[in-house]
């Protein structure tokens, strides 16, 4: 379980099809170790003398974006007694959704995707993860969705390089999506 609340961005080097690595930003990381690299939940496998070394299967590298990121959002799981500042965030990615455009309002940055074929778990003012970043839905419209962007979150994560037509990782709000299970199975 983690946060969204981005801790590094490093640097994602793939040294075999299914094996990627990332400098060692955690000086205490331990082998066996969840960290969600742009919101994918992962396990080191190694740790090398200048690298941290995860497994990325195939499926996963054809349902993230992970197969083509180069800097990537980093974050250690959740453990018991650290603050929850952004909200509940599993690891796994629902889908991945294209970037369309940013817009500056005052000192914040308004940017904008494409709506998924599955707008449920779309709900104004919920949560969101975004390459693993915690965000909330600002505006919602017939076929694209935004969200609003403080300056330290737009400095200190990957957003801030991304460009229109980029794929970002996405998961939904864990509580939209039982609300919408709760729902869809009371109704049978």
């Amino acid at each position: 379980m983690f946060t969204g609340i981005i801790t590094h961005i490093a640097k994602m080097d793939f040294c075999a099809p299914d094996t990627l690595l990332i400098p060692p930003v955690f000086s205490d990381a331990q082998v066996g170790e969840s960290i969600a690299l742009n919101g994918v939940c992962l396990t080191v496998e190694k740790i090398l003398s200048h690298k941290l070394q995860f497994h990325c299967g195939s499926i996963t590298k054809k349902l993230t974006n992970l197969g083509f990121s180069q800097i990537v959002n980093v974050e250690r799981a959740l453990r018991v007694g650290d603050s929850i500042g952004g909200h509940f965030v599993t690891g796994h990615i629902d889908t991945t959704l294209r970037f369309l455009q940013k817009r500056r309002i005052e000192q914040s940055i308004i940017a904008t995707f494409t709506l998924p074929k599955d707008r449920t778990s779309i709900i104004p003012k919920g949560s969101i993860s975004i390459n693993g970043v915690s965000l909330t839905i600002a505006t919602i419209s017939l076929d694209t969705f935004s969200v609003q962007i403080i300056p330290h979150t737009m400095q200190n994560t990957n957003l801030h390089s991304l460009q229109s037509g980029d794929l970002v990782n996405v998961e939904f709000d864990i509580f939209a999506k039982y609300a919408k299970e709760h729902y869809e199975y009371s109704r049978n």
